[in-house]
């Protein structure tokens, strides 16, 4: 079975990426719900969504995606998605354009400000050790999740982008895909196998690469 024929990454970089996914994929889906209630829409803050408690947005499922990533195989992992009300919203699909971004920015805000300790230290040739392990993997999750939230595949929050970009004429063309995208992006992975991986990796290296190089620079190395 695939799970044992398989070399696992040292234990310290299998907890810091598992944390760090579990308080990213946390702030990520609070700004879904914030945001969308800034907007007009409350039903992510009935729910309870606006919240920094991780229990609140634990998806079993996108966990267990969360725990093979950390292993070092290629998945996906999600937090309990944000029903939002586009109805609700200002400006209703521009509205959820800007919702939807929201969470791929945070992560962007979230590896900027811990890439500053990690460039001082870079700069003054000091080394942090563990901890410079462990934030090093915490911008990487960031990234990570920012860059692939990006791809304008549905479920992802660059679907939900590209359609409030897009004229209004496109919404019913695009908006039937949603329900059959989840679908795909996981058969896309699963019997994908090595062509899936280069496939999503063409759609979200250039972003990831052009954000590392700005925050942590061309010398950093995890």
């Amino acid at each position: 079975m695939f799970l044992f024929n398989h070399s696992f990454p040292p234990t310290d970089q299998i907890i810091a990426i598992l944390a760090s996914f579990v308080i990213a994929t946390t702030i990520h889906e609070c700004m879904h719900a914030y945001v969308a209630w800034r907007l007009g829409d409350d039903t992510g803050r009935r729910l309870g969504r606006i919240t920094l408690n991780p229990i609140e947005h634990f998806d079993p499922i996108g966990f267990f995606g969360m725990v093979l990533i950390s292993l070092g195989y290629t998945m996906v992992g999600w937090g309990k998605p944000v029903p939002v009300n586009p109805g609700a919203l200002r400006w209703h699909q521009r509205g959820m354009a800007i919702v939807a971004a929201a969470g791929p920015i945070s992560n962007i805000v979230q590896a900027a400000v811990i890439g500053i300790p990690l460039r001082i230290a870079e700069a003054a040739g000091a080394d942090l050790g563990k901890l410079g392990t462990y934030l090093g993997w915490y911008v990487w999750v960031n990234l990570l999740l920012a860059a692939f939230n990006m791809i304008p595949i549905p479920p992802l929050d660059g679907h939900k982008m590209l359609m409030g970009i897009l004229p209004n004429f496109w919404y019913p063309i695009l908006a039937p895909l949603e329900q059959w995208g989840f679908l795909v992006l996981l058969l896309i992975i699963f019997l994908g196998g090595s062509a899936g991986a280069r496939f999503f990796n063409a759609l979200y290296a250039p972003v990831y690469d052009l954000l590392f190089r700005v925050i942590l620079g061309n010398g950093f190395h995890l």
